[in-house]
């Protein structure tokens, strides 16, 4: 049930009671993204976010050269947003795009921040969510830096087995900071 994967990532927190779990659930709209759909793209102001039901997406930006650089994978049971639009309301720099069908749960921000006002538990929980993505920012800043790509791809394959597979290879190559031809030959050492 759709509200059970919600709910579960909820009270896996510690912070919230029950009770502010089923309110949050009742503020929430289910969208369905086709393959290649944006969730939000350069230029628009985030104002949502989203809990991805199923499916992946990927977040990424144009370089100068005009070259997709993806920098993004999210996966299910995750929350997802534009988070430097969402945060001050300015266009954002990012695409988000659906690498495969993806359904998401979506709540507004005004309506998280009138919990948030309501509430000093979803203050803490926002709080926490941040410190989790500076942490995941950083771990992939460091991954990039100092793993090379067999690792990175073998981390991977460990942590999203069932997705990588569905990843187009010129998305994927660019998560990882490699050519696809690179990425091929890395890909021939792994079994699924």
């Amino acid at each position: 049930m759709k509200d059970d994967s919600i709910r579960h990532f909820l009270k896996s927190f510690n912070i919230l009671r029950d009770s502010e779990i089923d309110t949050f659930i009742r503020l929430l709209s289910n969208k369905i993204l086709k393959k290649y759909e944006y969730f939000i793209q350069e230029g628009q102001t985030c104002n949502q976010v989203a809990f991805v039901l199923s499916g992946s997406l990927r977040s990424y930006y144009t370089s100068d050269k005009g070259e997709e650089i993806t920098y993004c994978i999210t996966f299910p049971n995750s929350l997802m947003t534009a988070y430097s639009s969402f945060l001050t309301a300015h266009p954002t720099q990012e695409n988000i795009q659906a690498i495969t069908k993806t359904e998401l749960l979506i709540i507004q921000k005004s309506k998280f921040e009138t919990l948030s006002h309501q509430n000093s538990n979803w203050t803490y929980f926002l709080k926490t969510i941040a410190e989790q993505q500076y942490i995941e920012l950083e771990k992939r800043i460091f991954q990039l830096q100092k793993s090379d790509a067999k690792k990175r791809y073998a981390e991977l394959v460990k942590n999203q087995p069932e997705f990588i597979q569905k990843i187009p290879l010129q998305y994927l190559a660019s998560y990882l900071g490699i050519t696809q031809r690179h990425l091929s030959r890395i890909r021939k050492d792994f079994t699924f």
